[in-house]
């Protein structure tokens, strides 16, 4: 069965999609770009602040599914600059330990409003 997931702790949609979809043993959580879900504005311009807070806003999908990191096997970061990929990788793996998921990591020519990062992740409950 499907589902939607959604949480205040994370940023809404800004556009025709869901934080997050369930379909029981499988979760995807839509790509999270730096915004405060408070304000809906980027915590900063900063790429290691961008990170923390992309990494954040999944942390809070992932709970409201009744999950955390450990749960996650894949994710895919999309950078607007792969000069800034020592600097995201160091963020993202803070969050993680092993086995840590399979994961690419591309640049991209933009991204949604002008962000430096965009990580989306999918998650098993096996």
């Amino acid at each position: 069965m499907f589902k939607t997931i959604s949480t205040d702790l994370a940023p809404s949609a800004i556009g025709p999609y869901s934080q997050a979809t369930d379909l029981g043993n499988l979760v995807f959580i839509s790509g999270q770009i730096p915004l405060d879900p408070a304000t809906m504005e980027f915590v900063s311009d900063d790429i290691k602040e961008q990170t923390s807070q992309v990494m954040e806003n999944i942390s809070a999908i992932l709970k409201e599914a009744g999950l955390s990191f450990k749960n996650v096997v894949k994710m895919n970061i999309y950078l607007d600059s792969m000069e800034n990929f020592s600097i995201v990788n160091e963020i993202y793996a803070s969050y993680l330990s092993e086995p840590y998921p399979a994961r690419a990591a591309v640049e991209v020519s933009q991204l949604p409003k002008g962000a430096k990062v965009e990580i989306e992740a999918v998650a098993t409950r096996n």
